[in-house]
């Protein structure tokens, strides 16, 4: 049996969904305003670069990490290899893989983008920490 959420429940999920809006807001506001990026492709870029091995990453791993379907990550995909961020080839071990790296030039915006969002994160993390240590409570 699930417990009966009350007023002091429903304030802490409030002001967790507040902190990281305002946060979301911020981030889709500099990607479009420094990089003319959607928030997906900004998002496609950092799973990239947080997941890729020697060879980069699968298509399948930043669809996972994406929470998104395989076909919309082949459109993100499309997109940023039409800007030269990223490049998508073929695994030897296994031709139905795809492998994907970022491109010099998707490093570099990645990380003036990326230390970006890490000081607004930074700034932030004391409201999203405490509205997190509400919910636990």
């Amino acid at each position: 049996m699930t417990k009966s959420l009350q007023a002091k429940d429903y304030d802490a999920l409030s002001a967790f969904r507040y902190a990281m809006r305002k946060f979301l807001r911020v981030s889709k506001e500099v990607v479009a305003a420094r990089a003319k990026l959607t928030p997906e492709q900004y998002e496609a870029l950092l799973a990239i670069k947080g997941s890729s091995g020697a060879h980069g990453v699968t298509v399948g791993e930043i669809s996972e990490q994406l929470q998104v379907k395989h076909h919309t990550v082949v459109s993100l995909l499309d997109k940023l290899e039409v800007r030269k961020l990223a490049t998508r080839k073929r695994a030897a071990a296994d031709r139905r893989n795809v492998n994907v790296q970022l491109t010099k030039a998707g490093a570099l915006l990645l990380a003036r983008l990326a230390a970006i969002h890490h000081r607004e994160l930074q700034q932030r993390s004391p409201e999203i920490i405490d509205a997190l240590r509400r919910i636990r409570e």
